[in-house]
C-alpha cells in the first residue's frame, strides 16, 4: 500500500529509455469505481503539465514511476485534487477533510481515504466533485 503523498515528487521515467519526463504532480481518482485512472504528470524545466492513463504505467515504486508510453490520451477525465477536500456523507454530515488516499501501487485501487477522523474504506465512495468527496454514511 502506498499513499498520495509518499507518491506525489517521484520522478517519472519512460521504461525504454529510462529517460526522466517530469515528476508525478497528482493522481486522478474515479470515485464510482475506487481506482485511479490517470496521473498528472509535471515536466522538469517546461512546467507543462502531461496526463496519462493508469495503464500506461509499467511500475511505481517508493523511488521512481516507471511509464511504458509518455504519449497523452485522447481523453482525459475531470480531476478533483483529493487532499484538502470535504468529506461529506450521503446524509449531509460532515467527516472532515481529506488528509491523505492510500491505495495499491500495483492495481490504482484505492483502499481508503485518509482524514483527522480516522479512515473512510474505499467501498464508502460515491462521488467526487469540485466542492467534496461524498460517501456512504456508515
Amino acid at each position: 500500500m502506498m499513499l498520495f503523498s509518499q507518491a506525489r515528487g517521484l520522478p517519472v521515467l519512460t521504461l525504454t529509455e529510462a529517460e526522466e519526463i517530469g515528476v508525478l504532480r497528482s493522481l486522478t481518482v474515479d470515485a464510482a469505481s475506487g481506482v485511479v485512472t490517470h496521473v498528472r504528470v509535471r515536466g522538469r524545466h517546461s512546467r507543462k503539465e502531461t496526463v496519462l492513463p493508469w495503464g500506461a504505467l509499467h511500475a511505481l515504486g517508493p523511488d521512481a514511476v516507471l511509464v511504458r508510453s509518455a504519449a497523452a490520451p485522447a481523453e482525459v477525465p475531470a480531476h478533483h485534487e483529493l487532499p484538502g477536500l470535504r468529506i461529506l456523507a450521503e446524509t449531509g454530515y460532515e467527516l472532515g477533510t481529506v488528509k491523505d488516499v492510500a491505495f495499491e501501487p500495483e492495481t490504482g485501487r484505492v483502499e481508503a481515504v485518509v482524514s483527522a477522523h480516522g479512515e473512510v474504506p474505499a467501498d464508502r465512495l460515491l462521488g467526487l466533485g469540485d466542492y467534496a468527496l461524498v460517501v456512504r454514511a456508515g
